[in-house]
């Protein structure tokens, strides 16, 4: 189950993807794309009634996102405008190339009539608006320049017109050669309002103030929503430190350089970023700016805040607890509640690390809601839910505290936290083995659209929750035999969650386990223990857990049971109830092997146990079919069918359909084995049914290719045929049994001292 508390990280930058950047002294400065701009804007004014409605609707939409970017080649532009309007284009191109291959004075006379936009009672542009502002910015600039900067100016025009027209021959000629309409499908698959290339960013010189801002709060936006839309980590970095080559006090570039360092678990540089964030908001003095003489004060508690929750993401637990008491004492000194609480559900996190209690959790989730902090309080609610569960609490009750906190979310429109609180459903059913109830939370949340505002072409949900639901889903295909549907799942989250991704640590993990499953059920034991490394490294209990589970296929009964017992005690010590119940069961199945089946019914009493007491329905129907294999090995095969007209339901409700194949093989052996004390006409019939129950157990394993139960089955096939006198079929079922024994190793195990 993910943690819920990732969103705990404190970010100053980021509100709704928005970042809140500080004026850092770089001025707007006119350059020839500018220049460009401006004309389309002259252009634009000039046609007035002559363009459509829709054609201005379209252009404006355009002007936002290129007033606000970086200068782009005149080409793209051009292409861009076309699109929108391909009369105006022309017009564009027109009055560039006559201003470029014209005098200076003609670039002179160009910014004397802009002014001329805002004259008359009834302007062109308004003072105030977006262009108006944009005009103004580029009329003030220009006059401030000298004659010589005014000159480079005129010369960089040219140089940039130029540069459009080699483009344009060079396209020419490209043409001749190339079908038009693949150059036109070419063109239509240009993203124009989508997020910033790689090639787009990067300039020679400084960005302005407003690109700047424009370019961090765009890629803050994404990395919060669609990070694989973003600049990849290194080029980011890139961008990121030209942009601090030329203002090393911009203390938003440093937090962004930050929240970039986390996408690659760089512990060191984020650690590093993160300080001069903090070191530069001091200096600046924004701080003090917006929150008076306490901004400074403020800006230290906080640094240490996120510092703390730094070391706590990287396991580095002491440093975070010092960070942590650093920054309690100064929330404590300035009376800053809200601070505090973030602090007490750090403190939580931490407290967590060794021992279980609810009493700081309660505690903060009671003063978050006094002190009006929904996120934080569902947070905590979310967290307790979870610790709930883990300590075998009813489902329903924690299904209602889940509720409260949804009417939390949905009246504040915490649109994370909703998928968070579908995404603990889900993990709580999967938890209890309730697969049907986690598949209709998963669905439910892959049809949710998001809350919030994002750009057009972005990815609206590629967070943590959606990580895990989809990972859930992937698992529950492949549990069902569906390993195609499970495939294109796991393609679409690769693709969602790149390699490189905070996330793909979940995805890798539930790749490596089904691929595991079914080298284990293709018999394929040196591919599935190759991939016992991958799964360690991303979770060593696992790890360790699938390590033993090849060892007993291998019939390496000694190492195994070494192996499970280091784990069983590790598993009791971190109380993780689940991996305990599993590893008793794969203990007692070594006792079956190693015929010591008296041993195994306390292995499985305790099991039992703690199943019952935590709740975990499936894994006691589990257990309870483990019970009546041991009392079909003990003699009393009658006390074991009771026992499985008990426990097969859920199994097959919702169960996986490896499972489902089990429990109907072990159907039919007890069956089989009752059966020698009826009359002959009943055991006719006792056989006859037991037939039936192994041809649904037959088709089970096909489902899932397990070949070594495949060849179970046709062995006790053939052999009940014999007995009924049914040559053909016995016939049938000894073929079928002879080509899968050729193709698999026998390891000289008894049929009857296997369950699984």
């Amino acid at each position: 189950m993910a943690s819920v508390h990732e969103s705990l990280y404190f970010n100053p930058m980021l509100t709704n993807g928005v970042v809140h950047a500080n004026v850092f002294g770089v001025r707007d400065w006119v350059t020839p794309h500018k220049m460009a701009l401006l004309v389309l804007l002259s252009e634009l004014g000039r046609a007035g009634a002559q363009l459509g409605l829709l054609e201005r609707r379209r252009l404006n939409r355009l002007l936002l996102p290129l007033l606000q970017g970086p200068d782009m080649a005149l080409s793209r532009l051009r292409k861009a405008i076309e699109e929108c309007c391909p009369h105006l284009a022309g017009s564009v191109h027109i009055r560039l190339k006559l201003m470029a291959e014209g005098e200076l004075k003609d670039m002179e006379q160009f910014f004397d009539d802009l002014s001329d936009s805002f004259s008359g009672t009834d302007p062109e542009v308004h003072k105030t608006s977006v262009v108006g502002l944009f005009l103004r910015h580029m009329i003030l600039a220009y006059n401030k320049l000298s004659f010589s900067q005014v000159y480079k100016l005129y010369t960089a025009l040219q140089q940039y017109f130029q540069k459009d027209e080699k483009k344009d021959g060079a396209d020419e000629n490209e043409m001749e050669l190339t079908n038009p309409e693949e150059l036109d499908g070419k063109m239509e698959k240009e993203e124009l309002d989508g997020p910033l290339r790689e090639e787009e960013i990067a300039c020679s010189g400084p960005l302005s103030q407003k690109q700047a801002e424009y370019f961090l709060s765009q890629q803050a936006s994404l990395l919060k929503n669609d990070e694989t839309k973003a600049l990849a980590p290194a080029s980011l970095q890139k961008e990121l430190n030209n942009l601090l080559k030329f203002n090393p006090d911009f203390a938003e570039a440093h937090y962004l350089s930050y929240l970039n360092s986390l996408r690659v678990q760089d512990v060191f540089s984020s650690t590093h970023s993160l300080l001069h964030y903090f070191d530069r908001l001091i200096l600046t003095g924004a701080e003090s700016k917006s929150n008076g003489d306490e901004g400074y004060g403020r800006s230290l508690r906080y640094a240490a805040l996120n510092l703390a929750a730094l070391h706590c993401r990287f396991g580095h637990y002491q440093q975070a607890e010092l960070a942590l008491q650093e920054a309690i004492r100064i929330a404590q000194e300035s009376n800053d509640h809200v601070c505090l609480q973030h602090c007490l559900s750090w403190l939580y996190i931490l407290e967590q690390k060794i021992f279980d209690s609810c009493v700081l959790l309660e505690h903060s989730v009671n003063k978050s809601l006094h002190f009006g902090l929904p996120y934080l309080a569902s947070l905590g609610i979310q967290s307790l839910v979870q610790q709930r569960a883990f300590a075998g609490k009813a489902a329903n009750k924690l299904m209602d505290a889940l509720k409260d906190s949804d009417l939390l979310h949905w009246k504040h429109s915490l649109s994370e936290l909703i998928d968070i609180s579908i995404a603990q459903k889900t993990a709580i059913w999967r938890l209890y083995g309730r697969s049907t109830m986690a598949l209709q939370q998963a669905q439910t949340l892959l049809s949710m659209n998001s809350l919030e505002a994002v750009n057009v072409g972005v990815q609206q949900n590629n967070t943590e929750s959606f990580a895990v639901v989809l990972c859930h889903l992937a698992e529950l295909h492949a549990e069902q035999g569906y390993f195609a549907a499970a495939s294109e799942i796991l393609k679409h989250l690769k693709e969602r969650f790149p390699p490189n991704s905070q996330h793909a640590q979940l995805w890798m993990l539930f790749d490596q386990k089904i691929q595991f499953e079914r080298a284990m059920n293709d018999g394929r034991y040196h591919v599935a223990d190759s991939l016992v490394a991958g799964i360690t490294a991303l979770n060593s209990i696992e790890g360790v857990y699938r390590k033993a589970i090849v060892l007993k296929a291998q019939n390496q009964m000694s190492e195994a049971h070494k192996l499970l017992q280091k784990l069983l005690i590790h598993c009791q010590k971190i109380k993780n109830t689940e991996m305990v119940i599993r590893v008793l069961l794969s203990i007692a199945e070594l006792y079956w092997r190693s015929s010591c089946h008296t041993i195994a019914l306390p292995v499985l009493l305790q099991a039992l146990a703690l199943a019952r007491e935590y709740s975990l329905q499936y894994l006691a129907s589990e257990t309870l079919l483990n019970l009546a294999f041991s009392q079909l090995i003990l003699g009393i095969p009658e006390q074991a069918l009771n026992i499985l007209h008990m426990a097969i339901e859920p199994v097959l409700a919702h169960g996986a359909v490896l499972d489902k194949g089990c429990a109907m093989f072990l159907v039919a052996k007890c069956q089989v084995a009752s059966a020698a004390s009826y009359t002959p006409q009943k055991k006719i019939e006792a056989l006859e049914s037991a037939i039936l129950n192994l041809n649904e157990a037959k088709t089970y394993f096909a489902k899932v290719d397990c070949k070594e139960q495949l060849r179970d089955v046709l062995y006790f096939q053939a052999r009940l045929f014999h007995t009924l006198g049914k040559t053909q079929e016995r016939n049938k079922c000894a073929m079928l049994f002879r080509q899968l024994h050729q193709e698999l190793p026998a390891h000289g195990v008894p049929l009857i001292n296997a369950f699984k």
